[in-house]
């Protein structure tokens, strides 16, 4: 028998909820990806960590805000804890993959490609595997075909958003990267959901359990708490607001890609070519 599925228990209210947790670890994990490509060797993976660490989380916090307004009729959810956790360790860590190939390799050709690609098997992954974690009296089937889609959604979304990351533009531009990439999560969830259907079990009366929002309330806290704090730290960094980093570009050796150098190396490169030119002028003829 065929359970009854609805997504939108409480109406429009966990959609919404789940595209602003989509778009605030966007925001948050594509300005840290473009921090890292301005900043100094050294630097650069953490601020890719933090990057991974923030899209990760927020792709898993929306995922379950959405599903909080999942319900089967007859047949109470309940959740696999050790599953639903390792949802989110997968999560950051294929997006985090992804994420170090660009930030070291750049937002263009194969390296953009792959990590792209990459970054939206990894969103779907955490998708698909959250689903798996759920525990009802029935089972899950899939539409192939719906399923394609959802994922093909999630590749070319995390394509998009890392070649913004990479463009080393201003932070509304980030902004805007980040909405659509919220809308094209979004968009993903749902279509995923859209390939759902259940079968439930017969011969075994409704059971009453808790609901979703219940269950997973405690869950979303420590990703939450993550996210706020991973917004602080962003906030707090004028370079990373302002859009407009105090940065000199390292000379360009072929086959090496040119990073920005920025701080103190900045100021000191500023130095060196004011003194140069000083030296210069105090050579040329009319000054001798």
């Amino acid at each position: 028998m065929h359970g009854t599925v609805d997504g939108f228990s409480y109406g429009l209210v966990t959609p919404l909820v789940a595209y602003v947790m989509a778009c605030l670890g966007g925001a948050l994990g594509l300005r840290c990806t473009t921090r890292a490509l301005l900043v100094a060797h050294s630097w650069r993976p953490g601020w890719l960590a933090l990057g991974s660490a923030a899209i990760g989380s927020g792709i898993w916090t929306m995922h379950f805000v959405a599903m909080m307004g999942f319900t089967v009729q007859g047949a109470p959810i309940h959740y696999d804890k050790p599953m639903t956790y390792g949802s989110l360790g997968v999560a950051v860590v294929m997006v985090g993959v992804g994420i170090f190939i660009v930030g070291y390799r750049g937002a263009t050709g194969t390296a953009l490609f792959t990590g792209g690609t990459l970054t939206g098997l990894g969103i779907a992954s955490m998708h698909y595997l959250g689903m798996a974690g759920m525990r009802l009296n029935g089972t899950f089937e899939y539409n192939s075909l719906t399923v394609y889609v959802s994922v093909a959604i999630a590749m070319a979304a995390a394509t998009a958003a890392l070649w913004a990351a990479g463009q080393v533009r201003g932070f509304l531009w980030s902004v805007g990267a980040a909405l659509v990439m919220g809308l094209a999560v979004t968009g993903m969830h749902y279509t995923g959901m859209a390939a759902l259907s259940v079968r439930l079990h017969t011969g075994g009366a409704p059971t009453p359990g808790d609901s979703p929002a219940t269950l997973l309330a405690p869950m979303l806290i420590g990703p939450l708490a993550f996210l706020c704090l991973a917004g602080a730290v962003v906030m707090f960094d004028p370079l990373m607001v302002t859009g407009r980093p105090d940065r000199t570009f390292a000379p360009h050796r072929p086959g090496v890609p040119a990073h920005p150098v920025v701080g103190h190396a900045a100021r000191s490169a500023r130095l060196r070519g004011r003194r140069n030119a000083a030296g210069q002028e105090s050579r040329t003829p009319q000054n001798r």
